[in-house]
């Protein structure tokens, strides 16, 4: 399983970014699909998930209200909305997949993923 994340850049506090992350070849409907970061001289941290089928959402507690997750079954991609950005959300971020046989699996430590993309650079500037 191939993950291509996209959609990082550079921009102004209080704006926003969109990322995506694409299967290379397959679908991802039936996958966990979710978002780290790393931010430089620290851990990857659990950003937001989706269940499979979408049913559930969940968000660590720092982005709540200011991100969304989402899926596009016909296009293939979970895109992650990201609003009213800080400085602090600076990093890289990754997307992952894991297979999922529940809706309601909600993996949020790194190692219970096993499919990742390459990385997006956000960059949020004061």
């Amino acid at each position: 399983v191939q993950l291509q994340a996209s959609g990082g850049g550079l921009v102004q506090a209080g704006g926003s970014l969109t990322l995506s992350c694409a299967r290379n070849g397959g679908i991802l409907s039936n996958y966990a699909v979710g978002w780290f970061r790393q931010a430089p001289g620290k851990e990857r941290e659990f950003v937001a998930l989706i269940s499979r089928s979408n049913v559930l959402t969940y968000y660590t507690d720092s982005v709540k209200g200011r991100f969304a997750i989402s899926r596009d079954n016909a296009k293939n991609t979970v895109s992650l909305r990201m609003d009213s950005l800080k400085p602090e959300d600076t990093a890289v971020y990754y997307c992952a997949a894991v297979p999922s046989a529940s809706t309601r699996y909600l993996p949020r430590a790194a190692e219970e993923w096993r499919y990742w993309g390459q990385g997006t650079l956000v960059t949020v500037s004061s």
